[in-house]
């Protein structure tokens, strides 16, 4: 492992993080008060710069730019997430929307889960999961009995940084810095393919930063055209537009009030974000080639097709569920069509109480296998995605095939064309790696949540592999996650983590070969190789030169 290319990507990402940690300090000052924007953003900004500095200073060599390996993308793109998850926490922690160092009259043990609270808050920001610990009983901004909406009590400054944590947090931090400091941290291609989430898959420039730039603006206009279009309905306020804009895009679903968009209860802010879930479902590279014309290639596309039927049939058979279990036929259609594009873009929204009585077995069974397979390769969604799970599907079909046929040569194939078998077994050990960990993570959660049943502990580790959010039993659309332990929110948070990675690159962090340390023996070797191979040459020129 090539450390010095660590402490350079590493370091930059700290000294990056100080732009936006500003920018909201700057609006604290007028939303909140000075003092809140020196707590909450002022020290965190300083001691981001300050770790970034001495990385770059102190770890990194004049050549460290262009020693980048895929070792290094792998597990550069692995640690930068929790890096910046441990910053963008300071500002919840020492800002007072849990209990912090600075909160008055508090016990340690409340300052330290406190610190719990904010690192999971940030982590469900980050990786776009969604799911909370903001409540009465964790919150020193909101008093029992007294404050109606907890969520909606807490600082602005501090609301508008968790919906950002989201926003930078959806189309991929390497993704950001690959279209900043391409320049200084070099190897762009490495580092995407490291990166398999988000909008990182498919080159539509020449260069991987004019490519990067140009998901960044797709990104920009779609958030703002949702913002506009928000805060045009007259339902929400400037201030709420803006963060439900920040948080629909990266399909991430923190909102500013406790009922979430059920809040609002309007049908044309739901469709307004209907739209927006669907679209940050789909592969950005199909977005773009809709912005330049080419509706051909993005309709046409296989995954695109699946996407669009897998989500109408689900709110059909849900839409119909509940019509069936007695409630009115527009409210069926209303909840059914909303609660499905959010649990199939892992966006994390809800409209209603899907998990009241009127809402039947079978609708929550539709929502578990929305949940686990969330949208569209290539976009800001979570799960296993479509592609992923249409391409198994398509190989299982295939050996049933060779077992009637066995002489018969069937390739599995994606838009026409031949999927390398190499792509398939990369495909399929993954898949195996998501089944392992759910079951190994739901036996470990259960002897944290002893208490809670069976059906609350594996959906809470289906939604935070998912990156979901808001999932079924006793942590519904209704309930925060605040009545978990602090092992079982440091346990849940490590799962985002593995599900916003989509689990190789943190498996291959995991690894012990992936840490061994590049020693002299191994470039002496390489270096005999090279002289090996030199000889022959040089032997071979020489038999030349004396026939001739």
């Amino acid at each position: 492992m090539r450390f010095d290319v660590l402490y350079l990507i590493l370091g930059w990402t700290l000294i990056a993080l100080t732009v936006p940690l500003g920018f909201c300090g700057l609006l604290t000052i007028f939303l909140d008060n000075w003092t809140m924007a020196l707590y909450s953003f002022a020290i965190p900004a300083g001691l981001s710069a300050l770790s970034g500095f001495l990385m770059l200073s102190l770890g990194t060599r004049t050549d460290t730019s262009e020693r980048l390996r895929d070792r290094e993308a792998f597990a550069a793109v692995a640690l930068v997430w929790p890096i910046a998850v441990f910053i963008g926490a300071l500002p919840f922690w020492f800002g007072g929307m849990f209990v912090g160092p600075f909160t008055d009259g508090a016990s340690m043990a409340d300052v330290l889960r406190g610190a719990v609270n904010s690192w999971f808050e940030s982590m469900s920001g980050f990786t776009t999961t969604g799911a909370t610990v903001i409540s009465h009983q964790m919150s020193p901004n909101c008093v029992p009995g007294v404050t109606l909406d907890c969520i909606n009590a807490q600082p602005r400054g501090l609301l508008i940084w968790r919906s950002l944590t989201q926003w930078l947090g959806g189309m991929g931090i390497i993704m950001l810095g690959m279209m900043i400091l391409s320049r200084v941290i070099g190897g762009g291609m490495a580092l995407a393919r490291a990166e398999l989430t988000g909008p990182s898959l498919s080159r539509i420039r020449p260069k991987l930063k004019q490519t990067a730039l140009a998901l960044w603006g797709l990104y920009f206009f779609l958030t703002l055209s949702e913002f506009l279009l928000l805060y045009l309905t007259g339902a929400m306020n400037l201030f709420d537009a803006v963060n439900h804009s920040l948080t629909t895009m990266p399909s991430g679903g923190f909102s500013t009030h406790d009922a979430s968009i059920g809040y609002y209860d309007s049908v044309l802010v739901e469709s307004i974000i209907i739209v927006f879930m669907f679209l940050a479902g789909v592969n950005f590279t199909l977005l773009w080639f809709i912005r330049e014309g080419d509706y051909k290639k993005a309709f046409g596309d296989e995954e695109f097709r699946n996407y669009a039927l897998y989500v109408f049939v689900a709110f059909v058979a849900i839409s119909i569920a509940l019509i069936v279990s007695g409630n009115p036929v527009s409210g069926s259609i209303r909840d059914g069509l909303f609660q499905v594009v959010s649990f199939a873009t892992s966006t994390g929204y809800t409209s209603t109480n899907y998990m009241g009585e009127s809402w039947p077995l079978f609708g929550h069974l539709i929502l578990f296998i929305l949940m686990v397979i969330g949208a569209s390769a290539g976009s800001t969604s979570g799960g296993l995605k479509i592609m992923r799970v249409t391409l198994a599907f398509k190989v299982a079909m295939r050996e049933l095939v060779r077992i009637a046929q066995p002489r018969k040569i069937q390739h599995v194939r994606m838009n026409g064309e031949v999927v390398e078998e190499k792509q398939i077994g990369l495909i399929i050990g993954m898949l195996f790696v998501w089944v392992g960990l759910f079951f190994i993570s739901s036996l470990v959660l259960s002897m944290f949540m002893p208490n809670d049943t069976f059906e609350s502990v594996t959906m809470v580790v289906a939604s935070s592999l998912g990156n979901t959010g808001p999932t079924l039993g006793n942590f519904g659309p209704t309930q925060t996650w605040d009545s978990m332990n602090s092992g079982a929110l440091i346990i849940t948070s490590i799962l985002m983590w593995f599900g916003r990675l989509e689990l190789l690159t943190a498996v291959i962090l995991l690894h012990p070969h992936t840490w061994r340390k590049e020693a002299k023996s191994d470039a002496d070797l390489k270096a005999v190789a090279v002289v090996k191979r030199m000889l022959p040459e040089r032997e071979k020129q020489d038999d030349q030169n004396n026939v001739i």
